[in-house]
């Protein structure tokens, strides 16, 4: 019996130990999977470490693209120097400075460095030109002020192709303006302008958030956020702002 009982103890120790081992196992595989969920990969980067070749052109380079020919007559309103890429938007102008890159993702980890004078702003505007629900691609966009960050699901919101077009026609009904009231936040900010920011937007499926210098300013929840492909990134600038150092990663 003593035999036995020694033997019992050996398996019931055997099987404990099994135990442990496969909940350790499963806890490092479920941590591994976490981890791999939040992998993220660099899909466009740019230092704007050059200079154009001929200054009295507009050559922001690395596949950037302007509106200013179409809506600044031609006008300069992007200029690199030191380093940076600064955007002023021409008195000629009919329409904010559109600087684009076209980079496809669906949640995505968007950081870059900042600056903007007292009366600057700087708009992250996130867009997919195949979307023909909306006017000129326009899903989501986080725009900063000195005073103010809006968060906005443009997709659903006032770039609706029929809420567009019913707003420029002066035709939008109360039920509109509530509508397009809803699908964005305002939310108070007290930048200090002149300096240069840490700037981090992640877009994860419906929702936005926003931290400026690595603390938390906001975040919405919308359905056009989650559009399944966003297609085009636009540094969207109505007076004036400085950019470097940006960096978009897709997450997985």
């Amino acid at each position: 019996m003593h035999i036995h009982s020694i033997q019992r103890q050996v398996l019931h120790q055997v099987f404990t130990i099994s135990c442990v081992g496969i909940g350790i196992c499963l806890s490092l595989g479920s941590a591994w999977a976490e981890n791999e969920s939040q992998a993220t990969s660099v899909l466009f980067a740019d230092q704007f470490e050059r200079t154009e070749k001929d200054q009295g052109k507009e050559q922001p380079g690395n596949g950037w693209g302007t509106n200013s020919k179409t809506r600044a007559k031609g006008v300069k309103q992007v200029f690199l120097g030191d380093g940076k890429m600064h955007i002023k938007r021409a008195a000629v102008a009919d329409h904010g400075v559109s600087v684009t890159q076209d980079v496809s993702f669906r949640n995505a980890s968007i950081t870059l460095r900042f600056m903007v004078p007292k009366n600057g702003d700087l708009g992250i505007n996130i867009a997919d030109m195949n979307e023909k629900s909306v006017h000129a691609g326009h899903i989501c966009m986080a725009r900063i002020k000195p005073a103010s960050l809006e968060i906005v699901d443009l997709k659903t919101g006032r770039m609706k192709k029929e809420i567009h077009e019913k707003n420029k026609a002066k035709k939008l009904t109360k039920a509109d303006k509530a509508r397009i009231a809803a699908k964005s936040i305002v939310l108070p900010l007290k930048l200090k302008t002149g300096i240069w920011h840490g700037l981090e937007i992640l877009i994860m499926d419906d929702t936005m958030t926003v931290k400026i210098d690595a603390r938390k300013i906001g975040s919405m929840a919308s359905p056009g956020i989650a559009h399944e492909t966003k297609r085009r990134i636009r540094l969207a600038v109505n007076t004036e702002a400085w950019v470097d150092d940006i960096t978009i990663s897709a997450i997985e």
